[in-house]
């Protein structure tokens, strides 16, 4: 009786170790291109939500300025989005190198503006 449920319990660990959850789709977007993709979906939501007159105004559809830049299509977004959302150590990964570029550009912006208002701010002294 041991033995078959030692067994039984081998043969279940190597039938589930077998197949990840969510197979790798032939059309797999490179990981560093999904960082890309995604920090520009961050930025154009942002946009959507704080100044959405000027993606209107400009006739910008976020979904599909993302698809002809990257030049990938809905599907093959979504199944590597779907692929990548399997492996929860892979997705942190991913949306930790955007979220740490979002910083580094945050960093920048305010250098940048830092930098133009400085000589404004010698004269009130």
């Amino acid at each position: 009786m041991k033995k078959l449920v030692t067994l039984f319990l081998l043969f279940t660990i190597l039938i589930s170790c077998q197949k990840p959850a969510v197979p790798k789709p032939d059309n797999l977007i490179d990981e560093e291109i999904m960082v890309d993709i995604m920090y520009d979906i961050s930025i154009l939501e942002a946009m959507k939500s704080q100044k959405a007159v000027v993606l209107e105004s400009n006739a910008i559809n976020p979904n599909t300025y993302i698809y002809k830049k990257y030049k990938v299509d809905s599907l093959q977004f979504a199944n590597s989005d779907k692929f990548y959302a399997s492996d929860i150590k892979k997705y942190k990964e991913i949306f930790d190198k955007v979220n740490k570029r979002m910083e580094e550009e945050m960093e920048r912006l305010k250098k940048a503006t830092n930098s133009k208002r400085a000589p404004d701010d010698n004269l009130t002294k």
